[in-house]
This record gives C-alpha cells, structure tokens and sequence, in this order.
C-alpha cells in the first residue's frame, strides 16, 4: 500500500499496532507512510527510535534519512543514508538521494561521485531508462514494473527525482515537470526537487519559472556552487547580463575548480562587452578541463580574437587522441578552422571546417524535403484572398520590431543600430514566436497542418496571439523604451503568422550575399539549431528556400517589409540607417551612426564586432574558400528571379 494508498497504509499500520505495539516491522512501515503523506514530523518520531536498534536495516535508515532531507536537515539526512549505503551498497536510490544531499552539504564530488555507480537501478542503467521512458509514454504496467524491478514507487520524493534526472538524460523535460511536481507536494522543502525544476524548466526556455524555483532554494542554502550557477544561467537567458556575472562571479567564490561554470562565466562577460575577462575566464576553464573543444571554439567564436601557436599546437595534439569524444573533436575542428584561417592556411582551413560540420550533421540530420514542403504549405496558406479575409485582425501594437532572415547576414548590427536609439530596446534573438507555431502546430490535426490551420481560427484569435506575444517577452524588457527589436532570424518562417497577429509591428529582412553567407554560416558551430547548415548543398538549398518564402510575401504584403542589404549598409551606413529609422518611424539621431559605443549586452557571434565601426573586410571572406563551394554555388543556382518583387 505504500505504493498506492500510503494514507491506507498509515490506517492499517495504526490499527496493527494496536495488537503489536512494539513490532519492529509494523512501526517502520508506519513511519514510511508517514512520510509519504507528508507527516514528516510524525514520521520522524516514529522513525529516529528506531534506528539504533537496527544499524543493519538500510530501508529503516533510508527512510529516516528522507524524513531529515525533507525537513531540510541536511547534514543528519546525509549521515543517515550513508548508514543506508554502508548496509546496502546496491541500492541505487540510496546512492542517488545520498548525492543530493552532499551537493546541498557542499561536496559537489563526492556528490557526483555517489549517483554514478554502476548499480541495478542506476542513471547509468539501460534498463532502468527503459522503464523510465514507459512510464514517461504512458504505458500500461510501467509503474508497477518500476515498484517490482527496482524498489520504486512514485510516493517517495527520492524516487521521482531519480526518475526525473533519467528522463532529463533522456530529453523528455515535458514529462519530467509532472514527477517534480508531485515531489513538490510530498514534500514542499525539498530543495533537490525545486532545483531539478529549475533546470528542466530552463532547458524548456521558462526562464522565469525557472528562476521562480531556483531563488528560494538559493535563499535557503546560499553557499551551494551549482545553484548560483544555475541561477547565472538563467539570468542571462532572460537577458539580465549583469546579473548573471553578479551569480557566475559567486558560484566561483565558492568553488574554483568547476570547469562549466568557468565557462558560463566566459560566456556573460562576453555579452558585457569584457572581452579580455572573457578570455581569462575561458583560460581558466580549460586549466580545468584541457580537453573540451567547446572552450576553444568559445575563444575562437570571439571573431575579432587570434589564437596563440602554442593553442593551435595543443588543439592538433588533442585531435591526435583516439579516445577524444565526438563532441570536443567537432568543436576543435571549429577552432582550428578559425585559427588556419587566421594564419591564412585556407585550404587547412577548409578542411577543418569541412570536418567539424561533417561530425555535426551525424547527430544533427537536415530533412530538406520536408523544410521544402512547409515553405511551399506556407505560400499556398497567405494567399492574397487569405490575407485579405483577414484583413484588420491582430493585436493593435506597434511595439515590436522584428529583424529576421538568414543567421550571420548582418542581423546583429541591424538591431545594433536601432537599439541605439533613445526609443528602442534590443531584446536580442527571442525564441517566441517559434514556441507559439510550435504549440500551434501541436494543437492540429495532420491532415491539416500549420500554418494551414490558421484558416480554422476565429479573427479574434489573432489579437489573442498579438497580446500572447507581448506578455511572454516583458520579461525580456526592462528599459521601459516604447519600441523593442526582437532579432531572432528564424522568424522568417512565420511572417504570415507575425503579420496577422500583430500587423503594426514592423518586420525588417536583411540580406547578404548567398555566398558570403552561407560561408559564413558554414564556418560557424552552432549550439543548437540550425542543422541546415552542416552541408553546402543543404546551405544553398535551404538559402533558395528562404528567397522563395520572402518573394512571396514581397508579393503578396507590398510594402510591409523593409529589405535591407548588408553590403548596401557597408557602403552607406547614414543612408541605410536613415531609411530604417523612417521605416520604423523614428527620427533620426547621430547615436545609431556611432553604435560601436552603445553600452549594451551582446549575445550573438557577432558581439566583438559590432563593438566597432562597420567594416568592410568581411565582405569578400568567402573568396578564401571559393575552390571548394562547388555544392553550395550549384544549389544557389536554383535562386528565384525576383525582379520587381525585390523592394
């Protein structure tokens, strides 16, 4: 019953003892189900006594250790289940409840160290994800196969969050947020469940339920390294830069030795604008981690940094390790793309970058038939009667700026210049109007799927997504100025969404050479996304794609997208700032010519370099590596010929 009915279990156990008063057995079992309801101080009475005389029993010790962890006594609930270990050294759960509660002791090794033994049971257990995965799909069966395999039943808080970090291992964050819930219920205090909340709700991109769940356990147990970084992550995922150096700067008083959170803090005074501290700091997170290929290509994703020969020596002697992971040899292979290319070695170059994209596209796969046919859906959806049936909906707000198109066509100075005047705020790439089609697209039926099945909403229902819209990105706002630029460059795909749910929000397409782009793109190791970009023919087609899309809303909107070439900007930086400033409204003012001295976070690739004045020595980049584009220049081949329909 402890399992299924642990309120039935306390009702009989009471009613046993009532025969037995003093059976051992009886009283444990009573003390579990306690704990189960949530009567932790109840439970503890009736477990602490009965400790000594049972050193043996390691579900008597484990028991009264959760009661202790529940009720926030970290350091008995860690003496506790170490009892529980030393009587049972296969019990997973034990293990894995023992971890959290030395992370929250500050002994983040030995934490490690304790959840990733090898057992029945175990994160490490094949098995065990197996039957975690039936119960995240709803399986009939799973949970009692759980209860009788490993010992699990989902009253007990250790047990769904052990369930959570395997399904978070899994990428099922959706279905883990039901278990931390239910953790969350059993026992309010648990600090290991709210911080497992936290991150799931951080890799979902909730950044401010993420920090919702995150500050009260900082507040409860402020000395805990990896909660301060967490929290600094969060922090500059929602846009608060300075905050999030204020957190990694923290979370390093506490402990030097953390190669990621070195690294995170790499990645926040980098979007401050403090390069050499960013340089330091990511030299201190390889001392740490000599290996990681991701810290190299962060120095070498600086753009406007060089690498020392001695980096350049000890990244080819790194390649030349058999037992490197897939993972850091793709980024090396990224790194020293950068460096050859420095060094003007092009074809090593080439070959670098040719490498780390082939290693990419291994665990990132690019399904161009199917990107093909959602372009071509989306143009037969916003057909001219379509639009014009829906003529006047939408959310009345012109607050939004958005700046969308290809990534690395010079989107990042777009929003560097306008964020340079006095009534505009640069908000960076946000993700939500992807989340919005993506939710959207889960609410059809497949057979008639979006954006076509924006024809079966009601004109009201656009107003609704407008004002969706807005409310989701306040939290990335915070200067109070009336205009925002939302620069994320896949927005592109939902411009006929965007459009309808807010028709006063201007929408800006910058444009770049094909080749200069796509060569661009192709140098650049993303962190996620953008699979497309691992191949040149799947570059290039993908590029043909995106003028299909924009030619025909040129076509089918005339005038309501401003088209603005990157090269056109380079050549007369006044004129073409002058021209978006009209666009969207503005008066022209001198600080958006010299936005180089804009104090403002940056979080791009192009960070370092639109903290200087335009240039022009990236325009012809691409020529370095011309002998080798045959598949990106035969799939450009196939460019639409706009003509007229080019604004």
């Amino acid at each position: 019953m402890l399992g299924t009915d642990p309120a039935g279990a306390v009702a009989v156990a009471r009613a046993l003892l009532k025969r037995a008063p003093h059976a051992m057995e009886i009283r444990f079992i009573l003390g579990a189900a306690l704990r189960r309801c949530g009567d932790l101080r109840e439970a503890l009475a009736v477990l602490a006594p009965l400790t000594d005389a049972r050193p043996d029993a390691w579900g008597l010790h484990y028991e009264h250790g959760m009661t202790l962890a529940a009720l926030g006594q970290e350091a008995a609930a860690s003496a506790a289940l170490t009892r529980a270990t030393a009587a049972n050294p296969n019990s997973s759960l034990a293990w894995h409840a023992l971890g959290d509660q030395l992370l929250l002791t500050g002994q983040p090794v030995d934490a490690r160290e304790a959840q990733s033994r090898p057992l029945p049971g175990s994160l490490g257990d094949g098995m065990f994800a197996e039957g975690a995965s039936a119960l995240f799909d709803g399986r009939e069966g799973a949970t009692d196969m759980l209860r009788t395999r490993f010992g699990l039943d989902l009253n007990d808080v250790a047990a769904l969050c052990l369930l959570a970090d395997v399904g978070m291992r899994l990428g099922r964050d959706e279905s883990v947020l039901p278990l931390l819930a239910a953790a969350t219920r059993l026992a309010p205090g648990y600090l290991p469940a709210c911080y497992r909340e936290a991150i799931v709700r951080h890799r979902l991109d909730r950044p401010q339920a993420a920090l919702a769940a995150i500050d009260p356990v900082i507040a409860a147990r402020p000395g805990v390294a990896l909660y301060q970084a967490l929290r600094a992550a969060i922090h500059l995922q929602l846009g608060y830069e300075g905050q999030a150096v204020e957190d990694f700067a923290a979370a390093l008083a506490l402990d030097r030795n953390d190669a990621h959170v070195w690294h995170g803090y790499g990645h926040a005074l980098r979007a401050v604008g403090r390069q050499a501290d960013a340089v330091d700091a990511y030299r201190q997170a390889l001392a740490r981690a000599p290996a990681s290929g991701e810290v190299y290509w962060s120095l070498a994703n600086l753009k406007t940094w060089r690498f020392e020969s001695a980096d350049v020596d000890r990244m080819e002697t790194l390649l030349s390790d058999r037992e490197l992971s897939s993972e850091d040899r793709c980024y090396l292979h990224f790194a020293l793309g950068k460096a050859k290319e420095d060094d003007a070695r092009f074809a090593d170059s080439f070959e670098h970058y040719r490498q780390g994209n082939a290693a990419r596209r291994v665990t990132l796969p690019y399904d161009a038939a199917a990107h093909a046919d959602f372009v071509h859906r989306t143009i037969a959806t916003f057909s001219p009667d379509f639009l014009a049936a829906r003529s006047g909906v939408g959310l009345d707000s012109a607050a939004p700026i958005f700046v969308l198109g290809m990534p690395r066509s010079g989107s990042t100075l777009i929003e560097q210049i306008l964020a340079s005047h006095s009534a505009v705020e640069g908000a960076s790439e946000l993700p939500d109007v992807t989340a919005m089609a993506r939710h959207l697209a889960r609410r059809e039926s497949k057979s008639h799927a979006y954006p076509g099945s924006l024809a079966d909403m009601p004109p009201v229902a656009f107003a609704e997504l407008g004002a969706e819209y807005l409310e989701r990105t306040r939290v990335r706002r915070s200067s109070g100025r009336p205009f925002f630029v939302d620069k994320f460059p896949g927005n592109f795909l939902h411009v006929g969404l965007i459009h309808l749910m807010l028709p006063k929000a201007r929408i800006i397409d910058v444009r770049r050479n094909p080749l200069a782009c796509c060569v661009s793109l192709f140098r650049q190791c993303f962190a996620q996304g953008q699979a497309y970009s691992y191949d040149l023919a799947d570059l290039g087609s993908y590029f043909v794609q995106y003028e299909k899309l924009m030619a025909h809303f040129a076509t089918v909107l005339p005038g309501r997208i401003l088209r603005v070439s990157y090269e056109d900007l380079v050549d007369d930086p006044e004129l073409q700032s002058r021209r978006l400033l009209d666009y969207c409204g503005l008066d022209f003012e001198m600080g958006c010519l010299r936005f180089f001295e804009t104090d403002r976070a940056v979080r791009t690739p192009s960070s370092e370099q639109v903290r200087r004045p335009i240039f022009r020595d990236g325009l012809d980049q691409w020529r370095r590596f011309e002998p080798w584009l045959g598949p990106l220049v035969g799939a450009l081949g196939a460019l639409p010929d706009e003509g007229a329909a080019r604004p």
